[in-house]
C-alpha cells in the first residue's frame, strides 16, 4: 500500500510517539506497514521534503538555565570553516549563519551553548575561543524567555 504524503506528514509534524515503535504505531494509523512508514519517511528525506528529523528539547525543564546565543562577526571568506569547526564542537548545540544587518548588527555566525550555570558556558566559550584561536568579535547573548518549540508545521 502506498503511503500519502500528505497524511505521513500530518501524522508526524507534531512529534513521533513516545513508545518503544513509534514507526509501528505511526503504521497502525495509516494502515501500512512499519517498514513502508519507515520507508517513506526515508523518501522524503531522500527528497529534501524533509531535511532532517530532530528532537526539541525543553532545555529550562533538564535544569539548562543558562542558555546563551553566541554571535560572531566572522570573515566571510572563513566563516564555513569556522561554522564547521564550530558546529563540531561537543558544547555547541546550534550553529548557523546569516547575513549580517549592518550599520546595527555585524554579526554573520551563530551558536547556541546550553549550560547549567553562566559561569559554565563563559568556560565553555573560553576554551572553544582558545582552541579554535578565535579573535573575531563577538558577543553572548543570555535567554530571558523560553519561547513554544517545536518542529516545523505543514497542515
Amino acid at each position: 500500500m502506498a503511503i500519502s504524503t500528505d497524511q505521513l506528514i500530518k501524522t508526524i509534524q507534531d512529534g513521533l510517539p513516545l513508545c518503544p515503535r513509534p514507526y509501528a504505531q505511526i503504521a497502525e494509523q495509516l494502515e501500512a506497514t512499519e517498514q513502508e512508514v519507515i520507508d517513506a519517511i526515508a523518501d522524503l528525506v531522500e527528497d529534501e521534503v524533509i531535511k532532517r528529523l530532530g528532537v526539541v528539547v525543553k532545555h529550562k525543564k533538564l535544569g539548562y538555565v543558562a542558555n546563551a546565543m553566541v554571535v560572531w562577526n566572522v570573515d566571510d571568506s572563513i566563516v564555513h570553516e569556522i561554522g564547521d569547526k564550530l558546529a563540531a564542537e561537543p558544547a555547541v548545540t546550534l550553529c548557523y549563519q546569516r547575513p549580517r544587518r549592518l550599520p546595527h548588527w555585524p554579526y554573520n555566525l551563530f551558536t547556541m551553548i546550553h549550560g547549567k550555570e553562566r559561569q559554565v558556558v563563559f568556560g565553555e566559550l573560553q576554551e572553544i575561543r582558545q582552541r579554535l584561536k578565535l579573535d573575531c568579535d563577538f558577543d553572548v547573548l543570555f535567554s530571558s524567555k523560553c519561547f513554544k518549540q517545536r518542529g516545523a508545521r505543514y497542515f
